[in-house]
């Protein structure tokens, strides 16, 4: 399953801010050309009143002759009065199809719409005296001023638009300081500082309740971390001593009854079972120290993983003897910036864990070697096959796969883990050609 992307609160808000002035902008032009078209029609239809009233005058003097044609040319109205079927008088550039048109159809008095050879006409026409008035206007021309205002108004809308989107970003982005400082912080908190958050200046309301379980949150997990700490350490110590006791009361009791037909074995199995409850309380040990250790303070050193490989191999050498494996090398120069003794146990816990789980008379082969940016460690065994699910769970504390008749703590994989993960590098586990196990760990090459 997918995990849903991220959303910028910052980037939203800016978002409906700006889309909501855009959405107040575009209702207030709608408003704006439904009020203009009406007033506008309005004043057009007064005009083609005062038009028809002066031409159904008894007397039409020259003056108001000359303002009924300066009236016709700028509003762009055709006009023609008829009287018993001959034409009195009419506009210059009368547009005679249509006028023609509306006598043949004999036009209602008052004002209508025409649709005439593609053009949309205003109509007005006036019965009065035995005369008979028709009055005409293409309705675009009514509507060529409210464009050009609509056209201005929208200008002044996106000028308006785009500065507010500026303001509107800056402002958000500069509230949003505080945020991006308390995200600051949270991220830069570790095991190692867990002490309370500090609300930034200034501080905001919405915040302070988030503040307040983040710091109750750090203290319960700094809580659990120094117990869980202090138990392992002070458990580990208080049963080290008694165990080394058994240990040696058991090679007491083998030197003293040695003779003795079954005993010895029986107190062999009872010494390996305390060795490994030791190897499991050094183990502990040293994930307690390990846990709390912060890569900045680590003590490093330039480290060749082929040297370290080399000395791993010769501590384990009676442990390969016994079992009759055979190591194939292929290890070149590669050195890293690290802890010499972390590295070496990380090593050495690799080449043991293979050892342990190769058949008798088994296969090693290693690698060391590095690319351009990392240097690259390698190890594989012949032991049995893992399944996905096992791959999957290695690595984790006191995990064993099940059915392989060998013993351990489960311990070792987590502890090399750990000890990658303190130098910034990455552990991965596959499966081997041999047919068993692949482990490989890469680190930043020393530049």
């Amino acid at each position: 399953m997918q995990a849903q992307r991220a959303v910028s609160l910052q980037r939203k808000l800016v978002k409906t801010s700006v889309f909501s002035s855009i959405a107040a902008g575009l209702i207030s032009l709608l408003l704006l050309l439904g009020i203009s078209v009406y007033q506008t029609m309005h004043l057009q239809d007064e005009i083609m009143d005062e038009i028809s009233d002066m031409l159904l005058l008894a007397d039409i003097s020259q003056s108001s002759g000359k303002q009924i044609d300066e009236l016709s040319d700028q509003f762009d109205i055709h006009y023609r009065l008829i009287y018993a079927g001959q034409t009195l008088t009419q506009s210059e550039d009368a547009e005679k199809a249509v006028f023609q048109y509306l006598a043949s159809h004999h036009a209602q008095p008052g004002y209508s719409l025409l649709w005439h050879k593609h053009v949309l006409w205003r109509v007005y026409v006036q019965h009065e005296s035995g005369m008979t008035l028709y009055a005409v206007q293409p309705v675009d021309v009514r509507f060529e001023e409210i464009l050009s205002t609509a056209a201005g108004y929208m200008a002044v809308l996106a000028v308006l638009w785009c500065l507010q989107w500026l303001m509107v970003h800056f402002s958000v982005k500069r509230q949003f300081k505080s945020i991006h400082a308390l995200s600051h912080q949270i991220a830069e908190k570790s095991a190692d500082d867990l002490e309370p958050i500090i609300s930034p200046e200034p501080q905001l309301a919405e915040l302070q309740p988030m503040v307040q379980q983040l710091n109750y949150m750090l203290e319960r997990v700094k809580q659990a971390l120094l117990a869980e700490q202090r138990f392992t350490a002070d458990a580990s110590h208080e049963l080290r001593s008694p165990l080394s006791a058994i240990q040696m009361r058991v090679q007491v009791l083998k030197r003293k009854y040695q003779e003795h037909p079954q005993l010895p074995a029986e107190l062999m199995q009872i010494q390996q079972d305390v060795s490994r409850g030791t190897q499991v309380l050094e183990n502990l040990l040293l994930l307690a120290r390990l846990d709390p250790s912060n890569p900045a303070d680590l003590p490093k050193t330039a480290v060749d993983l082929a040297d370290v490989t080399h000395e791993a191999l010769q501590a384990l050498a009676p442990f390969m003897q016994r079992k009759n494996i055979e190591a194939a090398l292929d290890v070149s120069p590669s050195p890293v910036f690290a802890n010499s003794e972390l590295v070496f146990t990380c090593l050495r816990n690799l080449i043991d864990n293979a050892i342990r789980y190769a058949q008798d008379h088994g296969k090693l082969r290693i690698y060391a070697g590095e690319t351009e940016h990392h240097a690259l460690w390698r190890i594989e065994d012949n032991g049995s096959e893992l399944t996905d699910e096992v791959l999957a769970r290695l690595g984790e504390r006191f995990y064993r796969a099940l059915g392989t008749q060998t013993q351990g703590t489960g311990l070792g994989l987590s502890i090399c883990r750990k000890i990658i993960e303190l130098h910034q590098g990455k552990i991965a586990f596959s499966k081997s050609a041999l047919g068993g196990l692949c482990v490989q760990i890469s680190l930043p090459k020393l530049q």
